[in-house]
């Protein structure tokens, strides 16, 4: 998000967190890592998420289907972003 241009303040207030911890966060994703990146794959509820976000689906419907709430639902989809963005980055 904040490669794309928000603002930190933005991003700390989607996830419900301070302008600090989101700053330490993407302070924290410019540390060289060593050794094998290991291959995430998306659950079989990130990829149903995807799926029906794809769709058109609003993230109410979808809590409601699943029975969680709409935050766990956003949630679940950002994860699932950030680990396709993983792989990709991997090469897998």
């Amino acid at each position: 998000m904040h490669q794309d241009g928000l603002a930190i303040d933005d991003i700390a207030g989607r996830f419900n967190k301070t302008p600090e911890f989101v700053q330490r966060l993407i302070g924290w994703t410019g540390i060289p890592r060593t050794g094998e990146i290991r291959t995430r794959t998306l659950r079989p509820l990130e990829q149903r998420v995807l799926a029906m976000r794809a769709e058109g689906v609003t993230h109410e419907a979808i809590a409601a289907r699943f029975r969680k709430t709409e935050r766990f639902i956003r949630q679940v989809e950002g994860l699932a972003h950030f680990k396709e963005g993983q792989r990709i980055l991997s090469g897998g």
